[in-house]
Order: structure tokens, then C-alpha cells, then sequence
């Protein structure tokens, strides 16, 4: 048996007829289905930044573009979602108002902190898992020499909107873009008109910057679990990372024939190697990259095809 945290109280959607490769294809979001939005942010045509994609796997994440593609719509208490970039290409410096996890699946990242990404910097690699508080400047690099892809947790069902540091606006005006209180991208460039009732996003201010922290390198270190063999909670009251995150992050280790246990109510995601999803029909393959939403009350028969490590998120 593997060990899963399981002190949770789970809002994964209830227990449903579940049986058919086809009934659980519905709840599977394969890294190679994934659908990218090129436009998601204020700061996609920024130079340097306007070649990331996001993705919004389940829930609608943060993005500002109305007509992003949602994977899985139903709400979970927290959302998944996804950012795949080339090297040198750049996620402009913002902060959140609830939790930010990524876990490094592929590529070579640094993450920057603070107003300007100088305040503090950690590096990351392939199963490096970094859990950046609310209230603080943040922004990532692949510094890698190949597209990199980062998994992502967000807190809540919403996760609300970004703080976007200054020079992110004065950028994005230079670029056409304009950012409404609603949360929704106006792009002039394409003809795009602000609505005559429609509120502009002020600028950040001065007042504002200065209300965020700015953390230490010393403190920043310390937001990151390096990758490790073997099942261990992450994100957890025993974890490496603790404090109030909404949700629980575990690493699960398998060797072929393993059974995965104690998932349901989940959404795991296959960082490394392969499983199959027993169902009635025959078997679902589950690659490197797939997520995949368990609902509350099913347990499906989850085995893993190769050495794997299956990373599995509980609403806690």
C-alpha cells in the first residue's frame, strides 16, 4: 500500500457511474490534448513574454482572457492549470491573493521575487516543487535550452485576479493592451473597443507596491521542496512545505504492477513514467503530463506501466 495525506475534507465533485474508458476520458486532460492561450495576459506581447502559453486545466485560474479554453469546468476547491514556455521566455512579475504552486515537470526554471525579480532568485529543476505566498512580487524564466512545462495549483475554486507590478502596465500600454477592473483584456491593436460603462484597471501604485513583502534569499530558499525519491507528503502539516494552502500536495512513488491507493477525491498528475485506469471496457493509458479529476467516493483502479511518480492534490 502507498501512502496519500488523507486528512481532508474533499469538494472534487461527488461519486458518479464512473465505469467506461469513455465515462473517465471526460475527467482526463492529456499533456497532448492541452490547449494553449497565447493572450491569457497583460503581458503577452511584451518582448520576451509573448511566446508562453497557459493553460486553464480545471478551473477558469486567473487568466484575463474571457475566451480561455477550460479544461474541466467543475469546481474542485482549487484550481490546476499550466504554463509552457521556450527558453528565455519570461512570466512578467505579479503576485496572487491566494496560494502558487508549480511543480517543474520539464526544463530548467529561475524564479524572481520582488517589484523588479531582484529582491531574491532559486533556481529550479525537474521535480522541484516551489509554494510562493500571497501578497509577494513573483515572475519565472525558462532558463533552460528547451520548452519547459510547469504544473500549477492555485488556491480556492477562485483564485481571483493578479497584482501586476507597474512596469507591467506602462509595458502593456505600449503594446496595446488595456486591462479593465473586470478582469478582462481589451486588445486595441485588434480593433478591440474599451466599453463605454466598463471600468479601466488602475495602475499599481506606489501605496500598493510597498504593502507587499519582499523577501530575502535566505527566506526565498525556503519556499522550495527539492526533488527526492520515494512517497512523502509535500505540501501537508508533516510536509516540507507547510502553512495554509487550501489543499494538500503528495509525491507518490511506484514500481510496475503498484496499485495507486487512497486517491479518491483527487486530481493526480503523472510527473514521471506511465499507468493504466482499469475500467470495465479494458484499460486507460495515463502518460507523463495527464491529469486526471477522481471524484469524492470513487476509488478506480489506478496501476502503474513503468517506475512512476504520481503527484496527487486533496482540498484539505
Amino acid at each position: 500500500m502507498v501512502w496519500v495525506t488523507q486528512d481532508f475534507v474533499s469538494t472534487a465533485p461527488e461519486s458518479q457511474d464512473l465505469t467506461t474508458r469513455r465515462d473517465w476520458e471526460a475527467r482526463l486532460v492529456r499533456y497532448v490534448d492541452l490547449r494553449p492561450c497565447y493572450n491569457a495576459f497583460i503581458d503577452c506581447r511584451t518582448p520576451g513574454s509573448e511566446a508562453k502559453e497557459n493553460f486553464t486545466i480545471i478551473g477558469p485560474g486567473v487568466s484575463e482572457n474571457p475566451e480561455q479554453y477550460v479544461h474541466i469546468a467543475e469546481p474542485h476547491g482549487f484550481n490546476i492549470g499550466g504554463a509552457r514556455q521556450p527558453p528565455a521566455c519570461v512570466n512578467s512579475q505579479h503576485s496572487h491573493d491566494t496560494a502558487e504552486v508549480f511543480l517543474v515537470h520539464s526544463g530548467h526554471w529561475r524564479f524572481d521575487l520582488g517589484e523588479y525579480g531582484q529582491d531574491a532568485q532559486v533556481k529550479l529543476g525537474p521535480g522541484d516543487v516551489i509554494s510562493i505566498p500571497t501578497g509577494m512580487f513573483r515572475g519565472f524564466t525558462n532558463i533552460g535550452s528547451d520548452t519547459g512545462f510547469l504544473w500549477a495549483v492555485l488556491g480556492e475554486d477562485d483564485p481571483g485576479r493578479v497584482l501586476w507590478a507597474p512596469e507591467v502596465f506602462r509595458l502593456a500600454r505600449e503594446h496595446g493592451l488595456v486591462l479593465l477592473e473586470s478582469g478582462q483584456l481589451i486588445d486595441t491593436i485588434a480593433g478591440q473597443k474599451v466599453p463605454p460603462d466598463a471600468a479601466i484597471m488602475p495602475e499599481t501604485t506606489a501605496e500598493q507596491v510597498a504593502a507587499l513583502h519582499v523577501p530575502s534569499a535566505a527566506e526565498a530558499a525556503g519556499f522550495v521542496a527539492k526533488a527526492k525519491p520515494g512517497s512523502h507528503p509535500i505540501i501537508h502539516k508533516d510536509g516540507i512545505l507547510r502553512g495554509e494552502h487550501g489543499f494538500s500536495l503528495s509525491q507518490v512513488s511506484l514500481k510496475p504492477g503498484d496499485l495507486l491507493t487512497d486517491c479518491a477525491g483527487s486530481v493526480i498528475f503523472i510527473h514521471q513514467g506511465a499507468a493504466k485506469l482499469v475500467c470495465d471496457d479494458g484499460a486507460l493509458d495515463l502518460a507523463a503530463g495527464d491529469t486526471l479529476s477522481i471524484p469524492l467516493g470513487r476509488q478506480p483502479a489506478i496501476i502503474a506501466a513503468a517506475d512512476s511518480l504520481i503527484h496527487v492534490v486533496k482540498k484539505v
